[in-house]
């Protein structure tokens, strides 16, 4: 699939991105049912976005750290989480490894997002600032960890990728895109770690100032201050036949190795529709 699908957006639009502020002290991303809140204080700029289905060349995984590709699910029903969980885990692996050429890949599970505001739903919010959802020190550290989990504890592998496997499952256009920076324009030690937290509800803003015991041992992921030089890219009017390949981390750094991206409103299309969306996070090994 090349990427020059039917679409009514044009060659660029603009967005505002949330970047992490340099002087932000505690940064962490606390994750309940249905919603999200970072501590970091973060600072909007307006940025122009490229469409990406018109680039040339076209972005991949190799030149740019993200791809788009086709892929119709059987899954006919993604609000039905008995139905992903019975279908999609092993479509995902399977067209994981046919993508990449890896020897094994393991699932790490998924999130369902919507941008209707509402934490009724259950489902998460759009993540509306600039990261990647592991930091270059977390995603090797976890790439034993998965294996330990998964009965191959010291299994030896030559390289292995991380990625989300990201699909928007509402109709185009979608109101909160994706958007994505070449690999090439950014750097992560331009950026904070941001620690995970998982939490029963939304917390006190008490409990987020509060100290975390043994913080520097948490998941974290990587947040970017803002620089004039990052390239951005989108896929408007994503159907549910295609999905976006993204690198969290790919310990091969000959080649573009992690996609910082966020959502962003898309104020320019008239009929926009609340974006609904799934991101499947898996590790691929190269053996």
């Amino acid at each position: 699939m090349d990427g020059r699908v039917a679409s009514q957006a044009g060659e660029t639009t603009t967005g505002i991105l949330n970047y992490v502020t340099r002087d932000s002290m505690i940064n962490r991303r606390y994750v309940f049912p249905g919603g999200e809140v970072n501590t970091g204080r973060f600072e909007p700029h307006r940025a122009t976005i490229r469409n990406a289905r018109l680039a040339s060349p076209l972005p991949t995984l190799d030149s740019h750290g993200f791809q788009l590709f086709p892929h119709k699910s059987a899954v006919k029903d993604f609000h039905d989480r008995a139905e992903i969980d019975a279908v999609y885990p092993q479509e995902v692996v399977d067209t994981v490894k046919a993508l990449t050429g890896a020897d094994l890949v393991v699932p790490l599970g998924y999130l369902l997002r919507a941008s209707d505001g509402s934490e009724t739903n259950k489902l998460q919010p759009p993540a509306a600032d600039v990261h990647v959802d592991m930091s270059q020190e977390w995603a090797p550290r976890n790439a034993k960890l998965v294996l330990e989990q998964n009965g191959k504890a010291g299994l030896t592998y030559r390289r292995f990728i991380c990625s989300s496997f990201w699909r928007a499952f509402s109709t185009p256009p979608q109101d909160w895109p994706l958007a994505l920076c070449d690999g090439n324009s950014i750097s992560q030690d331009d950026g904070a770690r941001n620690r995970l937290i998982f939490a029963e509800g939304r917390p006190s803003e008490a409990d987020m100032a509060r100290p975390v015991p043994n913080e520097d041992e948490l998941p974290a992921a990587t947040i970017f201050y803002h620089s004039p030089g990052q390239r951005w890219f989108y896929f408007p009017d994503m159907t549910r036949d295609e999905v976006v390949l993204l690198k969290f981390h790919d310990s091969d750094h000959s080649r573009a190795w992690f996609t910082a991206h966020t959502a962003f409103h898309d104020e320019t299309r008239a009929g926009a529709v609340t974006r609904e969306s799934i991101e499947f996070r898996t590790y691929a090994y190269w053996l």
